[in-house]
């Protein structure tokens, strides 16, 4: 009998936040022009489609989404779930569309403008910043109606504001991990590495083959903290990693300088000028072999839709154990969904979108379209899933500690307006470790609670 595939695991390891930290967050960044403005007027994507309800029924009316899903493959993926609400609920969506950095970084200025009804965000930390300002509207009647009987517990909490009220809907989500391509690894007769010394071993002998070890792409500023919270955690164990991001541990302790030791011994194999290439572009470059790895999220099978055959080659291993206290025990797999803005014009709808979005159905609609992602939902059919997604999900599930990412797990505008700029120092002056980590720990206190 054919065993049958894991559901959703249980997320466990979220982390608490303070009042303060919360409010403290993204920042209400003045002088920007209103954000509805933006979506009409932004790059490249296609703004403002319309998707128009067959049949009558209740919710009705118009509904207003505003999507980051500015790649043309998640993108269709998210339309193929919103048609599907669409075709059978009465209701015609209004989908907007915007470059997903442009998105995140204009995020707080057009929640307190107009905004659309429904918009897409991150789970934990970043959706109860939100919540917590007043700029979200709950929906617990939902959860308790629909998506209570879904969801893991460890999915709700993330869900959850401090106000102990359910703000989001989790969708898709996807773990971080070091992918390759395995025809080049068995060409090579390259080993998959389970320790730090035997991931230096790899990347020497990939040198000497005329690879690149590591692909990287630093632009928008957020890739590298990937390598940064993989350390951390290998390196100093979960508990230390969110007592760090929540202002609790000191940047300049000898702990997280160890970190950035380690990480300046592994930067020289990584692709140089990264901070002007874009993950999309390094993840070519592990596709044809120029870079021989390369750490991101399972999305990174987005950038090669054009590249089928490479994408069916990729694999991908658990960042290797640097402290044997903590194995590799926890992993990055950041949850993605939907929250509702304040005061929206159409909250019926918006609510039944919701819980549309929690079923396996809806997740499904999506995966379906891009098998680079995981849905959430209890009911998702896995046995659509690739080798690849099923590897992932068995990744995750065997992880006892799950961290959301840095920009998530701590206020945001520090993430990014701190640490990312710390993380650029140091890409490009890996030796001025201790300056850097000193100007982190003087800054973090106009950001959380310390």
């Amino acid at each position: 009998m054919t065993p049958e595939k894991p559901r959703s695991p249980l997320l466990k390891g979220l982390p608490e936040v303070s009042r303060r930290q919360l409010l403290k967050g993204a920042g209400a960044a003045a002088g920007f022009a209103a954000f509805p403005a933006l979506l009409a007027a932004c790059g490249d994507d296609e703004v403002a489609t319309t998707t128009t309800a067959g049949g009558g029924g209740a919710p009705s009316g118009t509904l207003s989404i505003g999507s980051n899903a500015s790649d043309e493959l998640t993108k269709n993926a998210y339309g193929a779930a919103f048609d599907s609400f669409a075709a059978n609920s009465g209701v015609e969506l209004a989908i907007n569309t915007v470059d997903h950095n442009t998105f995140q970084q204009q995020i707080n200025t057009y929640l307190q403008g107009q905004p659309d009804d429904v918009f897409t965000w991150f789970a934990g930390f970043r959706m109860r910043f939100f919540a917590e300002k007043g700029l979200a509207t709950p929906f617990s009647d939902v959860w308790d109606d629909s998506l209570n009987a879904n969801y893991s517990e460890a999915f709700k909490l993330a869900s959850t504001g401090n106000d102990g009220e359910q703000y989001f809907v989790p969708f898709i989500f996807y773990p971080w991990a070091i992918f390759y391509r395995k025809s080049i690894f068995a060409d090579k007769g390259y080993t998959i590495p389970k320790t730090l010394a035997e991931l230096l071993d790899l990347c020497k002998a990939m040198e000497a083959d005329g690879i690149t070890p590591f692909a990287f792409g630093n632009d928008g500023g957020w890739p590298a903290m990937g390598t940064f919270d993989y350390l951390n955690l290998r390196t100093n164990g979960y508990q230390f990693h969110v007592d760090l991001m929540a202002g609790n541990e000191s940047w300049e302790s000898d702990e997280v300088k160890q970190v950035f030791a380690t990480y300046a011994e592994l930067l020289p194999y990584h692709q140089s000028a990264a901070l002007a290439r874009t993950w999309q572009d390094a993840t070519i470059a592990m596709a044809n072999g120029t870079a021989g790895m390369h750490l991101l999220g399972l999305f990174l099978g987005d950038a090669l839709i054009d590249l089928p055959d490479e994408r069916a080659d990729m694999d991908f291993f658990p960042f290797p154990e640097i402290n044997p206290d903590f194995g590799q025990e926890s992993v990055e797999a950041p949850i993605d969904g939907f929250m509702i803005s304040k005061e929206p014009k159409n909250i019926d709808a918006a609510k039944a979108l919701m819980a549309y979005l929690g079923t396996g159905e809806a997740q499904n609609n999506y995966t379906k379209v891009n098998p680079n992602w995981l849905a959430t939902a209890n009911d998702a059919d896995t046995s659509i899933y690739t080798p690849l997604q099923d590897k992932a999900l068995e990744l995750i599930g065997s992880a006892s500690n799950i961290a959301q990412f840095l920009d998530r797990d701590t206020d945001p505008g520090f993430a990014s307006e701190v640490v990312g700029v710390a993380l650029t120092e140091f890409i490009n002056n890996p030796s001025d470790i201790d300056s850097i980590l000193t100007s982190v720990e003087a800054q973090k206190g106009g950001y959380l609670d310390v």
